[in-house]
Parts: C-alpha cells; structure tokens; sequence
C-alpha cells in the first residue's frame, strides 16, 4: 500500500476539475499498485508530512485570494522548510500546474523544485507537449490540449528536463526532475482546463509521474 498526500485547486483552478484528473491517473496505476490518496486542507500539511506518506501532490497556487487588494498567502518559510524537510528524508513531491505558482523564489520550497513559474500568455492556446528524445524517463509524450502555457525558469544543469511545451507563444518546459536528497521531485507544468486536465495522453504522463515520486 502506497500512501499519497494531495492539496488541490485554488481560486483560478476548480478542485474538481484536478481531482477528476487525479483520480483517472489513480485508476491507472491501482492496476498495478494499490494506492490510497488522502485530500487534505493546506493547515493540515505538516502534521500529513509528520507521518511520511510516500509522496504529496500539490495542484494549488501560493495565494488564497489572488482578485483582493491584500492578497494572503499560505506557505510559511516553516511549511516550506518542513516541505524539503520531509523530501531530503525521502518523500516524494509533484508539484503540478498551479503548485508552481506565486511561490516566493527564495523560499526552501521553490529552491527544492530548481524551477518555478513565471507568466502565462493572457489568452490560452493550443500548446504541444513532447518528450524529449533519449530522457524520456516517463514514456515518450506528444500530444497537443488547449491550455495556459506556462513559461518557467528552470536550473537545467540540476535538474532533468523531460518535457517541452510549445505554442504560438513561444517554447518552453514542460516537466522536470530531479533527486533532492533521499527523495524525488517532479514538476509538471499542464494543465488548466479540464478537457486538458483529463486528455488520455496527460493522463499517462500524470501516472508516470505520481509513480515515480510516491516510488512504486
């Protein structure tokens, strides 16, 4: 029995949508894998880290009110010390879309990552995902969704880039990861909406990745 931990949607990204998303990739691997997925509340994190589930999927930005004048947000430097913490020790992470999002640069977390992300073109676009010849550590990927294209600044030299994403808005990554101590680290930039959040071929690569991390 794997044991994963997922914080999901924020106020751009319906919870729904993701968990939908979440648990065809789950069905997926259960075929394989018995797998058991606890969604918690971000309060919640670092009492979930205490008991040291196999790996955390994070598909929520750092802000809790994004449209207000005085915007909160909710990693503390503890939380995100906690979050590399448990990781070094030999946790899994996926932080996927959204979970790359807003997070401070300097924080544990995001140095953690190696990467985070840094805008998306106002209007969405057909963007092309596909693995890149010879580190296609999770299965070769080529499939194109209507989606926002994430552009992130990545530390490629410490990291393995997997995945690239391109549209009319220009090329970018897709996907990385990397060993952080005893542990595993994956970033996943797709996807926004739903139809892209449960495209069969996003679906693949989300298991491979949830596989990955969590160790199976």
């Amino acid at each position: 029995m794997k044991r994963i931990v997922a914080l999901l949607g924020d106020y751009y990204h319906p919870k729904e949508w993701s968990i939908s998303a979440l648990n065809k990739a789950l069905t997926l691997l259960n075929k394989e894998e018995n797998i058991e997925c606890k969604i918690i509340q971000t309060s919640k994190i670092q009492e979930e880290l205490s008991k040291k589930p196999d790996a955390v999927i994070l598909f929520k930005e750092d802000r809790l009110n994004p449209a207000d004048e005085n915007v909160e947000t909710w990693m503390t430097e503890d939380i995100a010390e906690a979050i590399a913490q448990y990781v070094k020790q030999g946790g899994g992470w996926l932080a996927w879309h959204s979970g790359l999002a807003s997070y401070s640069i300097e924080s544990s977390y995001t140095k953690m990552l190696r990467g985070h992300f840094e805008f998306h073109p106002v209007e969405h676009a057909h963007v092309k995902y596909t693995s890149l010849e010879g580190k296609d550590l999770f299965g070769p990927v080529s499939f194109e969704i209507l989606d926002e294209h994430y552009f992130v600044k990545v530390d490629e030299e410490h990291t393995n880039v997997f995945l690239k994403s391109e549209s009319v808005d220009g090329n970018s990554i897709g996907g990385w990861s990397h060993h952080y101590g005893e542990g595993r680290v994956c970033c996943l930039t797709p996807a926004h909406n739903e139809e892209g959040l449960v495209h069969e071929d996003f679906i693949r690569i989300l298991a491979s990745t949830i596989e990955w991390v969590s160790g199976t």
